[in-house]
Order: structure tokens, then C-alpha cells, then sequence
């Protein structure tokens, strides 16, 4: 495969530079919000999505595969939905010949809603219910199924009515876990899978495809943020050389796609765009060189690295106090758009960068402070002792990386509304597509923002607390 090596080092390239225009862009759009009134004093907190980075992230993807793949060879790049869930962001995936993965009946509804057809679509999942299998045949999705329980209500599917769904796998390889136990699912008793290396696994895995002709797939995922990609390509290898075995006593090629997961971890240290797709594929080229010679498509499942560097949180400084001598500064955005941060700092720290009132990079002395939300909790903070330019009243604090599992995944701590998120791009273009411009957005300073997702308001709140059910106790018990 060295003969792929000059492209893919272009490809590495291209994603390092991209860290240093895209912090050129969320520059340029924290100052276009904070002037077209987007976040101020009435709207203390807003998402916003880089379109351009998105588009740049998938182009990355792409080119880094197709540089050790051999021509011609069928390659479905699927995004994982739950890593932003939103319907706009999935359509321009979509646009840009990126598929989906799902993992709920609400993800595939997601994903249905954005155009998505079901031939580019997978699910996953370790708790499908029937009803989810049966509507996944129906339509012809791809199914990996989680273990031999699940695999037994696909085979009563099978019999009862026929599909055109690829139907595969999941095996879990015990390779090991990363730095972050929660996301590290190759490990001994991971909940994901049938697990290879129990007693007497890897024959049943054999033995359940040579009595299933119509199982063609086989899928292996190792984890993601924290797992390194040495970890993640022997899991890959580790589910290729079952293949090759399966297939070998089959007497044919009875599995023709692997699919090898996702999990490329993203640096939230920096705004460099590191491991690289080029990395990753030149060492999956390296590993598992059988992967890539035509003879097995090939799926893969990337979420947080396609998203992550592309969004910003924004939220405007309420107050700023002094407490212990240490300056803290309290803002709208906490464990209601960061939870993780919040309950879990160690594993996932966020950079926040400050920006003056008027929405310009903040200048001055680095001073030790703190960057808290608005829960009512003493933790609740999305930086403690972090050493930045003093953040003031009126300024403003953006959590960077948070394109990815953060704004998307609102948590309803204190009821607090759920921000609204708009795409940006270069003025003169389409931000979001199939996202309006309505609604106070549009073009300006070189910025052109579209909604995806309007802020919630407050009668939705109640609605969703049960507000139409007020009586239901009071008057029934």
C-alpha cells in the first residue's frame, strides 16, 4: 500500500491546516453573532456550527479512504446520529455522500427526516425490540445484530418475509480499553457484542454464519475518545481475520463488507485537527492490509471527529465575582449543554476562549479564574482555574469542540431552555442547507448564519413537565 503514502500525507496535511482557518472562521462568526444579535443581553447562549469546517471534515474522510482503498471497492461512510442529532446537520451530511448510523427507533427518524435513504443507512444497537427489527427489514436497512438472542429474532424475521437487508454481527474482539473506561467497548466484559475470546465464542460465531448464508457482514467497533488508533486498528484486524476464517470454511466469500466501527478520538487540547483520517487509513492500510484490496466493502461509523471542531458554544458573562481570590466568571452555558465537562472534567476538558463585548478575541494578562454556569450547584462549572484573559461583565466565553455531544444533547438541569443553534458560513453562500434564514438571521461582516434549531421556549418546557396533565394527581388520587 506504499504507493498511497504521498497522497495521504497531503491528506494529513490539509487537516492540520484546517485547525488554523477554522479558528480564523469562529472569530469571524462570534463577532457576526454578537453584531447581528444572535447572543446578547435577551439571548445569553447559542450554538453555532461551522459549515464550511463540516464540509472540509467530510471531504478529509473521504479522500483519506479512497488513498489505500483499491478502486472500485464499495465504501459507506456512515455518521453516527447520536453524536449531534440534529435534522439539518444530517441532510447536509447527507449532501456530502455521508451516511447514517442508528442506534433508536428516534435516531432512525432523525435520519428518515434528513432524506436519508435506508440503502445508506445501519443500525446498531444492544437493545433492539422487535417492532425496530421488523421496521428495519421492511425497509431494507442494514442490521448488525448484538448477540445470539437478538440474532434468533432476526433468523424468525428472516423466515417470515423476505428483506433486502445486509444483516451482520457484532462481535466485541477483547483487544483492551483506553483512557476513558466508558467509551472503551473491546474491553473483557463489554456490553457490546459477542465477545470472541469467552470459551467457545469464535466457534459459534463461525457456526452461526455457516448456518445462515444471508449473514454477509461482520462488525467490530473498539471505542472512541481515549482509545488509541493502535487499539482501534488490532480490534479491526483481530474482526478481519474472522472473516477471512468464516469465509475460508464457508468455500466462498459468504462475508463481503466489514464494518470497523468508528471512535477516531479528536484533540480537545488545540485547535489542530489531530489523529488525522490519513493517519488512521495508512494504518489500517499497514495492519490490515487484506482490508483494502477489494475484496470486502467496507463500512465505517465516525460521529465525534466529523462534528466536534465545528461547533461553538457561546453564552454571554451575567456577573463576575471574586471568591477565595480566585475570579470567576458566571455564564448561561454549564452541565445543561455540557455535561460531560461538568460531571467528568478529568476526561473532558474543554478550551474556552474569551471574547470582549463587542465579540473581538479578548487581549490582556492571562488571569486564573474560574468559567461557571448557570446550575444551581456548586460544580457546575465548564473551566476551574483555567488561565485566560480576564472575562468581565458583558463578555463573552466560548467552549470550543462542542460540535459534537454537547449543545445537541440538551440536559434539563433547573429547566434550563434548551439553546438555539445556527449554521455559518462565508456571506453569499448557504449556510445550513435545507436550514431557513429566517428569524433575524442572514448575511452580514462577511457571515451568513441559517437556523437549525430554534431556542426553546418556555411553554415548551411546561408542555414537555407535563403541564397538560396538571390535575392528573390532584384530581384523581
Amino acid at each position: 500500500m506504499t504507493a498511497y503514502t504521498g497522497t495521504g500525507d497531503r491528506a494529513a496535511r490539509g487537516e492540520a491546516d484546517e485547525g488554523a482557518d477554522g479558528a480564523a472562521r469562529r472569530d469571524q462568526a462570534v463577532r457576526a453573532a454578537v453584531e447581528q444579535g444572535l447572543v446578547g443581553p435577551a439571548t445569553p447562549i447559542v450554538g453555532l456550527l461551522d459549515i464550511t469546517g463540516i464540509r472540509a471534515s467530510t471531504a478529509a474522510l473521504r479522500a483519506a479512504f479512497d488513498a489505500v482503498t483499491a478502486p472500485g471497492t464499495p465504501v459507506l461512510h456512515a455518521f453516527a446520529v447520536k453524536a449531534t442529532p440534529l435534522v439539518p446537520v444530517l441532510r447536509l451530511l447527507h449532501r456530502e455522500g455521508i451516511g447514517m448510523e442508528v442506534a433508536s427507533p428516534g435516531e432512525l427518524a432523525l435520519a428518515r427526516a434528513a432524506g436519508v435513504p435506508p440503502a445508506r443507512t445501519v443500525l446498531d444497537s444492544p437493545a433492539k425490540t422487535p417492532a425496530e427489527l421488523r421496521e428495519a427489514l421492511a425497509l431494507g436497512i442494514a442490521v448488525n445484530a448484538d448477540n445470539p438472542q437478538e440474532l434468533a429474532r432476526v433468523d424468525a424475521l428472516v423466515r417470515s418475509a423476505s428483506t433486502r437487508s445486509p444483516l451482520g454481527l457484532r462481535v466485541n474482539p477483547q483487544v483492551g480499553g483506553g483512557s476513558i473506561g466508558a467509551l472503551s467497548t473491546a474491553t473483557a466484559t463489554s456490553k457490546f457484542g459477542v465477545a470472541l475470546r469467552d470459551e467457545g465464542a469464535r466457534e459459534w460465531v463461525v457456526r452461526a454464519y455457516l448456518d445462515r448464508p444471508w449473514l454477509t457482514r461482520l462488525h467490530t467497533h473498539s471505542g472512541s475518545q481515549g482509545v488509541p488508533l493502535e487499539l482501534m486498528a488490532h480490534g479491526v484486524a483481530e474482526t478481519y481475520r474472522l472473516a477471512e476464517e468464516i469465509n475460508e470454511r464457508a468455500g466462498r466469500r459468504q462475508i463481503d463488507t466489514l464494518d470497523i466501527g468508528g471512535g477516531l478520538p479528536v484533540n480537545f487540547g488545540s485547535d489542530a485537527h489531530t489523529p488525522a483520517y490519513a493517519q488512521y487509513a495508512r494504518l489500517l492500510a499497514a495492519t490490515v492490509p487484506g482490508l483494502f484490496d477489494g475484496r470486502f466493502g467496507l463500512v465505517t461509523e465516525f460521529g465525534r471527529s466529523l462534528l466536534a471542531k465545528h461547533g461553538i458554544v457561546l453564552a454571554r458573562v451575567e456577573y463576575t465575582k471574586s471568591a477565595g481570590g480566585r475570579a470567576i466568571a458566571v455564564t448561561h452555558a454549564g452541565v445543561q449543554v455540557a455535561a460531560r465537562t461538568v460531571y467528568a472534567p478529568q476526561s473532558w476538558p474543554l478550551r474556552v476562549a474569551a471574547y470582549d463585548t463587542k465579540g473581538r478575541p479578548k487581549a490582556g494578562p492571562d488571569v486564573v479564574q474560574d468559567v461557571a454556569g448557570p446550575a444551581c450547584f456548586a460544580g457546575d462549572l465548564l473551566a476551574e482555574g483555567r488561565s485566560m484573559p480576564l472575562l468581565e461583565q458583558g463578555d463573552y466565553a466560548a467552549a470550543l469542540d462542542t460540535g459534537a455531544y454537547y449543545f445537541a444533547h440538551h440536559y434539563g438541569y433547573n429547566s434550563l431552555a434548551r439553546p438555539a443553534i445556527h449554521g455559518f458560513g462565508p456571506d453569499g453562500t448557504e449556510a445550513a442547507d435545507g436550514a431557513g434564514t429566517t428569524g433575524g438571521t442572514g448575511a452580514a461582516g462577511g457571515v451568513r448564519f441559517a437556523v437549525v434549531r430554534t431556542a426553546q421556549t418556555l411553554d415548551e418546557i411546561v408542555t414537555e413537565s407535563g403541564g397538560a396533565h396538571a390535575e392528573a394527581l390532584t384530581g384523581t388520587f
